[in-house]
């Protein structure tokens, strides 16, 4: 994975997923839609990786197992989806399900980033006009460029640094401090944790359908979803899922999963139609975070235009405040 994902690059994985998903539902196999993708992969960069998958495969490898060989370049997610899919025998719906999600995420950034790019002019400009009056009446350059670059240079590595620190490659640890933090950020926050619900509906529904144990789906599914926190509570289940309890009883008891997700998959659970269910619970959550994602996109930009104003607005008071100031001074 590379150290920082650009739009780019999100949309490039959206296609391999695409052409997987095209293929293996038009009856390639899996060794031979890999083949094809690796003559004409999405993105140069990609070939690499392709390699690695396809190696393995002819050696007799699942596709769970070939791309956990290419190291970080993929998520858990994808790779426990896919690992699900393939026992289950869906493996094309796995790849067109994480298409979807891809191309989403990849519009999702490209439309925040079209709506910062105004403000971020503003910024700019402001930042770079401001110190001007007093360059004019000093000449100290050293001063104005403190002023200007001292300004942006830091704030554009925080953004690069909070840009990394939000990829997936990080250890679990890191992760769960990112998690934490971004819990509490309006939208964006409850997105991510929706967002994680879905992805461990999907994966633990496929488990399920390729006759995977409960207990191993459950754990399976907590790894793929990419929650730290949700990871470590179905992980402390496991004593009491080999002692007979249920699942729906563990969540219940679980502050982590909230009540509208406990209630579908203890009524799918009783019912006998868990599979049915569990496809509900992604929907609804899918729907959900992209709606709070798409809610996020909008007010960001927004926050921070007003953010500018309101400091362009301080600039202007301070400057004239002091320029009233120095003449009454002399008078």
């Amino acid at each position: 994975m590379a150290w920082l994902v650009t739009p780019g690059q999100i949309a490039n994985q959206a296609e391999l997923y695409y052409q997987l998903s095209n293929l293996t539902h038009a009856g390639f196999g899996v060794l031979q839609a890999w083949e094809q993708i690796y003559l004409n992969p999405p993105s140069r960069p990609m070939r690499k990786h392709l390699e690695v998958v396809l190696e393995k495969l002819r050696q007799g490898f699942t596709v769970g197992e070939s791309l956990q060989a290419t190291g970080k370049w993929l998520p858990e997610f994808d790779i426990g989806l896919l690992q699900a899919g393939e026992k289950s025998g869906r493996l094309d719906a796995c790849f067109k399900l994480l298409a979807d999600h891809y191309q989403q995420q990849a519009q999702l950034i490209r439309t925040v980033i079209s709506h910062l790019m105004y403000p971020i002019f503003v910024v700019l400009v402001s930042v770079f006009l401001a110190p001007l009056p007093a360059l004019v009446k000093s000449g100290d350059m050293g001063a104005y460029l403190r002023n200007t670059f001292g300004v942006i240079l830091p704030v554009a590595l925080a953004v690069v640094v909070s840009m990394y620190a939000g990829q997936s490659q990080h250890g679990e640890k890191w992760r769960t401090v990112v998690e934490q933090v971004l819990r509490w950020v309006p939208y964006f926050g409850k997105a991510r944790q929706e967002l994680a619900l879905a992805r461990l509906a999907n994966t633990l529904e496929a488990a399920i359908n390729a006759g995977v144990l409960i207990i191993e789906a459950w754990e399976m599914a907590a790894a793929a979803c990419g929650s730290p926190r949700v990871r470590k509570a179905v992980a402390a289940w496991k004593p009491d899922l080999l002692a007979g309890q249920t699942p729906s009883e563990k969540l219940r008891q679980t502050e982590v999963f909230p009540t509208v997700f406990t209630s579908l998959y203890t009524t799918g659970e009783m019912a006998g139609k868990l599979d049915e269910t569990l496809r509900r619970i992604f929907q609804y959550y899918q729907e959900g975070s992209m709606r709070k994602l798409s809610n996020f996109a909008q007010w960001l930009p927004r926050i921070i235009y007003f953010g500018i104003v309101i400091m362009i607005a301080y600039q202007v008071i301070s400057f004239w405040t002091n320029y009233y100031g120095n003449m009454l001074k002399e008078f």
